[in-house]
């Protein structure tokens, strides 16, 4: 089936739309971040950079690490973001742009978030390097895809409707990490359910001047347990990435820096240096 130019968009140059990359342009290892400025932070490690390219918030390294082939690329904030990065993705790997067409032969990419986060319990130092096991998705991205869920996450998808069932107007939506990249780039690291939010502020349990609909959010996410789960952080993106990595086919791991203590009311006095921390942690085990 040829896919629409409407559905599709690419510009004169042969790139797609919004990442302005041509097929080829990434690896098969990809470094996510929100923060354009954390590109570099994580591409002065390479041993060689062989391209650099950047449009809005979209700014992309590939190079070397060794002998592996990596890309890091900048998403900004939020999953409606993440929906235009992870679908641009898999088109340069997935779609032939001459024809149009989706190719016979699939190409499943490796994708590696690394971000900041806040902790929900009490346990979890600032500082901490956390593996997401699982994205909670609070947004409404996947109410406009369709999922399948495995007999594990739909067996705590039950409980997890069951508890935050009271609140209105929210379709928590979950999905699995990647075992494979849990097992390697997440091994040894704290694990849990890691919450992905639509915002900042409320939505995270924030309160400043406006009211907050859902009182006491922080206490309603780290009360919840299912068997060995408890939900350990909140962030923005961790959710739609897990989701839209398995609807695509790929694989994809969270690695969260923990900068600050939701229930100790604390945040990081020294934040790049834990973000630091999780860069290189996760470079020594691509």
């Amino acid at each position: 089936m040829k896919i629409s130019e409407s559905d599709l968009i690419i510009n004169p140059d042969g790139s797609i739309y919004h990442l302005n990359l041509l097929p080829g342009d990434i690896a098969d290892t990809i470094i996510t971040v929100g923060d354009p400025d954390r590109v570099g932070e994580v591409s002065k490690y390479f041993d060689k950079i062989e391209l650099k390219k950047g449009k809005r918030e979209f700014i992309t390294h590939t190079g070397y690490v060794g002998k592996k082939r990596v890309t890091v690329l900048s998403t900004g904030i939020g999953t409606d973001n993440i929906d235009i990065v992870f679908n641009e993705l898999d088109a340069l790997v997935n779609i032939n742009f001459e024809t149009r067409e989706i190719k016979t032969a699939l190409t499943s990419l490796n994708i590696i978030r690394v971000g900041t986060s806040g902790a929900v319990q009490p346990d979890i130092p600032m500082g901490t390097i956390l593996a997401s096991s699982y994205g909670l998705g609070m947004d409404a991205l996947m109410n406009y895809y369709l999922q399948q869920l495995s007999g594990d996450e739909q067996l705590l998808m039950d409980d997890i409707k069951a508890y935050f069932g009271h609140l209105k107007n929210i379709n928590p939506y979950l999905t699995a990490a990647s075992e494979t990249l849990l097992n390697t780039i997440g091994k040894d690291m704290a694990k849990g359910i890691t919450i992905t939010a639509p915002g900042f502020y409320a939505p995270q349990g924030r309160i400043v001047r406006a009211k907050n609909a859902v009182p006491d959010f922080i206490g309603l996410i780290n009360s919840f347990k299912s068997n060995q789960y408890r939900i350990t952080n909140l962030e923005m993106e961790t959710a739609g990435i897990y989701a839209l990595a398995k609807v695509l086919g790929h694989n994809a791991i969270s690695i969260n820096a923990i900068l600050a203590s939701r229930v100790k009311f604390e945040f990081s006095k020294e934040p790049n240096k834990i973000v630091e921390q999780a860069i290189k942690m996760v470079l020594e085990r691509i």
